[in-house]
């Protein structure tokens, strides 16, 4: 594979032989047969920290911290400069091009602040604009959701979750990268939380009440928390993160680089309401859509952290044919969207169809926010989107 085939959700080999495109991230199966984990998730009994299905109840988390959901209020968004063509080859001017016009379309809504090498923070200042803030911390790549903090609330007082990014299991390069998070605490003056749990922020999907949705594949793997359980690194996520219930969904196992993570299967739109990835209609069967269809098994039978059912709603990928990306780690999946403050960035895919259906159905989930599609064909080659490339610092207190 070429250097740009490793990007960030490269498909291995495996899958890229199929001869198809890899539409789409979605959830964790160590095979092409199937998901990984058991079927519908059940509630706990009282009290139980966790369970052993697909859903599970957790106590221990420390008193007045709270996960906020991605549409409450932000202080600022964070991105970050592609820095080498050992990971873009001859597609980082293009995947600059495309982070950019990301950045500059986000700061017309809120301060936006991009992460660059020191030696490359003139340029991207160029290319982004004087609205745009250059702030030189080295970086390796974009993916800005996984290598920042996850930000908590703590008894009013914002604080920062380092999850240890270790270049999503040892597969890419990461020196600088790993150290992205303390060091932005460092420069804002935010308060570091430790953890033992090696994870990247698009593992965590929550509804700002208590509830976060995972991906089992992404956090229950060796390649970044050997011989940790399900449930010793449940403990350990409730207790950082501040949560009451995770929704594990199975994920997909060694087909990308993140292993699946939930940022491009399943999303909230609002407390009890979530948005489910799905295959182009007549797209055959793949590790992808069986990802999907154990989600949604899940999902029937979950309730939040509050008891509550959840509704579910179908995001339908373009067709394939009609796309103007390409590539065997292009991310089709509409739910990799970005919440700012009044707005919601989605992909554009060229589908004009299903652009315009999904964005339709975002405009229904959040009203009042402008819906704002953008053309993202380079960030999605490489295994990403809007989603994986922004990281939300939410106002203090959370609100």
């Amino acid at each position: 594979m070429s250097n740009f085939a490793l990007s960030r959700r490269t498909m291995l080999r495996s899958l890229a032989g199929a001869g198809v495109v890899a539409l789409g991230a979605a959830a964790c199966s160590p095979s092409d047969a199937g998901p990984a984990s058991p079927g519908p998730s059940q509630p706990p009994a009282p009290g139980s920290p966790s369970s052993a299905s697909g859903a599970s109840g957790a106590s221990g988390a420390p008193a007045g911290r709270r996960f906020g959901a991605e549409w409450e209020n932000h202080v600022r968004t964070f991105m970050a400069w592609p820095a080498t063509d050992g990971i873009w080859g001859d597609q980082l001017p293009a995947i600059r091009q495309d982070i950019a016009g990301l950045a500059r379309a986000i700061a017309g809504y809120e301060p936006v602040v991009l992460l660059a090498r020191p030696e490359q923070a003139d340029q991207a200042q160029q290319a982004c604009g004087n609205e745009v803030e250059v702030v030189p911390i080295p970086v390796d790549d974009s993916w800005a959701r996984d290598t920042l903090p996850v930000f908590v609330e703590q008894s009013g007082k914002l604080m920062g979750v380092d999850f240890n990014f270790n270049g999503w299991g040892n597969k890419q390069q990461h020196g600088n990268d790993a150290k992205v998070a303390r060091a932005a605490l460092a420069k804002y003056g935010i308060g570091r939380i430790e953890t033992p749990v090696v994870a990247e922020g698009g593992s965590f999907e929550t509804d700002g009440l208590g509830t976060v949705m995972i991906t089992e594949s992404a956090v229950v793997n060796d390649n970044r928390n050997p011989g940790r359980t399900r449930d010793q690194l449940e403990a350990e996520i409730v207790q950082a993160l501040g949560v009451q219930k995770i929704i594990w969904l199975a994920g997909v196992r060694g087909k990308d680089i993140t292993d699946a993570h939930v940022d491009s299967l399943v999303r909230f739109a609002a407390p009890g309401v979530v948005l489910l990835d799905q295959a182009f209609p007549g797209t055959p069967p793949d590790v992808w859509s069986r990802s999907a269809d154990q989600a949604r098994t899940v999902l029937a039978d979950a309730t939040d952290a509050h008891g509550n059912k959840l509704q579910v709603i179908d995001m339908p990928q373009p067709d394939p044919d009609r796309m103007t990306g390409r590539g065997d780690a292009f991310v089709s999946s509409y739910v990799n969207f970005y919440v700012a403050n009044k707005a919601v960035f989605m992909p554009r895919f060229g589908d004009a169809q299903a652009d315009d259906r999904a964005q339709g159905i975002l405009r229904d989930h959040f009203p009042g926010r402008d819906i704002v599609p953008l053309k993202i064909d380079t960030i999605a080659s490489g295994g990403g989107g809007i989603h994986c490339s922004t990281h939300d610092q939410p106002a203090t207190p959370v609100s």
